[in-house]
């Protein structure tokens, strides 16, 4: 495939959704609520927000001038951008951790797709946390209704990624983004209108400075890396397909507002009810699948809202994992000639074959174990504890210390037409000095070093 027939986004506004729903997720919905409940809620939320602008905006800026520099997929970008060797063990690590997340990322979204009929049918309508448990362990636990959401997930994804950038990712983000938005917003609604609402608010943005521990701010520092889907390829590979007249330090500040103002949202949607009617707002991962269905089943007309909330988590889902599908289909699309068609089926069945043992990890292979994990447990440390941090690292590296001041300026300034000479030198200072040891120290601390 050349670059002149490559496929692309074709508005900007396009542009803004997809990049939008590849860093919108399953964290936004689920992790960021969990994370900052059982961290001390507003003084969590003040560290990620600082994390954010200083490590996890810098480094998505320069993936992502990388990728429109190159006009090429995450491998074949250091193929183009510069004449040494090595650096596509960047792009080879992004294939690689786009594969392991996604293979069992799609078994969660699998959990969430189920959970939309379970809300529908009131078959989660308790309040009895034990009883939520039951439902959610049964599931889990069984090993067909494990593999067969999950091959749910991936052949919807798979279908869209099939389509193309334009026809598929571009034009599913228009429809998705705009209703997560409207669906955040009526259950931010419902929810602040329950009595005692007011404490959910004052924990979520009334910080308590006390509770920001040593511990909260690697946490916060991890959360900010993570999320915004670095380190994997996914934004060199959107990237390669913006607009040459793209404003990347804008559209990319705009995202991080935007992805910013979903997991706020959802907060507002969930810590109000929590506080309502008296949870725990400390509850983990279990808050989406154990105290999410007790909360929403203590309100007025909670199975409309219940069924809302799973479908709104499902659809964040979508545009995640299409943002990973789309790293190893556009490598091996363009490196090895293959139709996009035949990439994706190829890719997708990868996936599930690898997925097969992350979903039976709470059932038949409950008891296969490597390095003391399951395959689900080691799947997601493999990615999230080594690939992501050391590929951000590689990235800093590359752009902080072999590509430049100089071509960053040229790329992030479209040539001059842009006037934000300043703004680029403060981010190759972050992107040089401050994001890759401050990743470093995120590496350490998921090896558990510190």
């Amino acid at each position: 495939m050349t670059q002149s027939t490559r496929d692309g986004f074709t508005s900007s506004f396009g542009v803004l959704l997809a990049t939008l729903g590849s860093a919108v997720g399953l964290g936004n919905i689920w992790k960021f609520p969990s994370l900052t409940g059982s961290n001390g809620g507003a003084g969590f939320l003040l560290v990620y927000l600082l994390a954010t602008l200083l490590v996890g905006l810098p480094l998505m800026m320069v993936e992502t001038m990388l990728g429109r520099a190159a006009r090429a997929n995450a491998v074949t970008v250091f193929d183009r951008v510069t004449q040494q060797k090595g650096w596509k063990i960047i792009g080879w690590m992004g294939f690689c951790a786009a594969l392991l997340i996604t293979a069992f990322y799609s078994e969660v979204a699998g959990w969430v797709y189920a959970y939309i009929f379970k809300a529908a049918t009131g078959s989660i309508a308790t309040t009895d946390p034990k009883v939520a448990q039951e439902v959610f362990g049964k599931l889990v636990s069984d090993p067909i209704s494990s593999l067969v959401w999950q091959w749910v997930v991936l052949g919807l994804t798979g279908s869209i990624i099939m389509m193309g950038v334009s026809k598929g990712i571009e034009a599913v983000a228009r429809k998705l983004m705009p209703l997560l938005f409207i669906l955040l917003v009526i259950l931010c609604i419902r929810s602040l209108t329950l009595p005692g609402a007011m404490a959910g608010l004052e924990f979520l943005f009334k910080p308590d400075l006390s509770k920001i521990t040593p511990a909260v701010i690697l946490t916060a520092l991890g959360l900010a890396f993570f999320k915004l889907s670095l380190g994997m390829g996914t934004m060199m590979t959107y990237g390669s397909y913006f607009r040459e007249d793209q404003n990347i330090p804008a559209t990319t500040t705009r995202v991080m507002f935007a992805d910013l103002s979903v997991s706020l949202l959802a907060g507002m949607a969930i810590f109000p009810a929590v506080f309502a009617f008296g949870f725990a707002p400390a509850a983990g991962p279990s808050l989406v699948f154990m105290t999410i269905p007790a909360v929403f089943t203590s309100m007025p007309g909670g199975v409309i809202f219940m069924t809302t909330f799973f479908v709104l988590t499902a659809v964040a889902s979508v545009g995640a994992i299409l943002s990973l599908l789309e790293v190893p289909v556009a490598i091996l699309s363009e490196r090895y000639s293959m139709g996009r068609k035949k990439a994706a089926a190829l890719t997708v069945l990868a996936i599930l074959l690898m997925g097969i043992p992350a979903a039976l990890s709470q059932s038949t292979m409950a008891d296969v174990k490597l390095f003391g994990m399951n395959a689900f447990d080691l799947f997601d440390f493999l990615s999230s504890n080594i690939l992501l941090p050391v590929g951000g690292i590689l990235i800093c590296l590359f752009v902080g210390w072999v590509y430049g001041l100089p071509q960053l300026q040229k790329q992030l300034s479209n040539d001059g037409a842009l006037k934000n000479t300043a703004l680029i030198k403060i981010v190759f200072f972050l992107v040089r000095f401050i994001a890759p040891l401050s990743i470093a120290i995120i590496l350490l601390h998921g090896l558990k070093v510190i």
